[in-house]
C-alpha cells in the first residue's frame, strides 16, 4: 500500500486484479470523509484499505465511490462495495453510466460532466471529462492552494501517453482533451496517478506532447 500525505487529504493506493488496477482512497483530514476511486477487484482488499484509514482522524466514512469509466477491469468490486456501503453515493461519468449499470446492476446516483465538483467534506475535487478511452472517462482533480495539485486520471493519461483509444477519431478526442484541459490548465509539478502502474508529473509528461501526436492511436 502506498500512502501520501497531501494538504487537506491521505491518499492510499493499492493494486488489485490480474491487470494491477490502482485504487484511490481519499481521507479528509478534517471530518474523515471518505472517496474511493475505481472499485476494480478483490473486494476483500478494498475493505482492508478502507479499515486502514482508521486513526487518520475523525472516524471515516464512506461518502463517494468514484468509477473514472466502464471498462470491465475497473468495476469488477463496484456491486459488492456498494451493496455493503449503501451510505456511499455512487458517481461516474454522464456518458459511461448506463454501461456500468448494465454490467454491474449498480445505479449511478450522480452522472458527472466536465467542470463539475465533487466536495469531500471541506475539500472540493474538480471533474474532468477526457473523452476517448470511452465517451464518459472522468479524472478527479485536487489543486490544494499550498501544494501540488493531484490528477487521479483512471485509463486517461499515463507515463509515456494517452489511455488506449480505439481509432483516429478517438485518439484526437482524447489527446485534445487532455492537452486542453489538463496540460494547458495545470503546471509542471502536477503529479498524475493512473489507473494502472506509478505515478508520474505534468512535467515529465510535457516535453513529449508533439511525439504522442505524432504516434496517434
Amino acid at each position: 500500500m502506498d500512502v501520501l500525505e497531501v494538504p487537506d487529504l491521505v491518499v492510499r493506493a493499492i493494486a488489485v486484479g490480474s491487470m494491477d488496477n490502482n485504487v484511490y482512497l481519499l481521507t479528509s483530514r478534517a471530518d474523515g470523509a471518505q472517496l474511493l476511486i475505481d472499485a476494480a477487484a478483490e473486494p476483500a482488499a478494498i475493505e482492508d484499505l478502507l479499515a486502514s484509514a482508521n486513526g487518520d482522524g475523525p472516524s471515516p466514512v464512506l461518502r463517494y465511490l468514484v468509477t473514472t469509466h466502464s471498462h470491465h477491469d475497473h468495476i469488477g468490486a463496484l456491486a459488492t462495495i456498494a451493496a455493503a456501503h449503501p451510505e456511499a453515493e455512487v458517481l461516474a461519468g454522464a456518458a459511461d453510466a448506463d454501461a456500468i449499470t448494465a454490467s454491474t446492476g449498480v445505479v449511478i446516483g450522480r452522472r458527472l460532466t466536465d467542470g463539475d465538483e465533487v466536495l469531500l467534506g471541506a475539500v472540493p475535487l474538480r471533474v474532468i471529462g477526457l473523452r476517448g478511452h470511452t465517451p464518459g472517462s472522468v479524472t478527479l482533480a485536487h489543486a490544494p492552494a499550498d501544494g501540488p495539485a493531484q490528477l487521479f486520471t483512471g485509463d486517461s493519461l499515463f507515463p509515456g501517453g494517452v489511455g488506449r483509444t480505439r481509432n483516429d477519431r478517438d485518439f484526437r478526442s482524447l489527446f485534445g482533451d487532455v492537452t486542453e484541459r489538463i496540460f494547458h490548465v495545470y503546471p509542471d509539478d502536477t503529479a498524475v496517478r493512473p489507473g494502472h502502474g506509478r505515478p508520474t508529473t505534468l512535467g515529465a509528461e510535457r516535453p513529449h506532447l508533439d511525439e504522442w501526436a505524432a504516434r496517434g492511436w
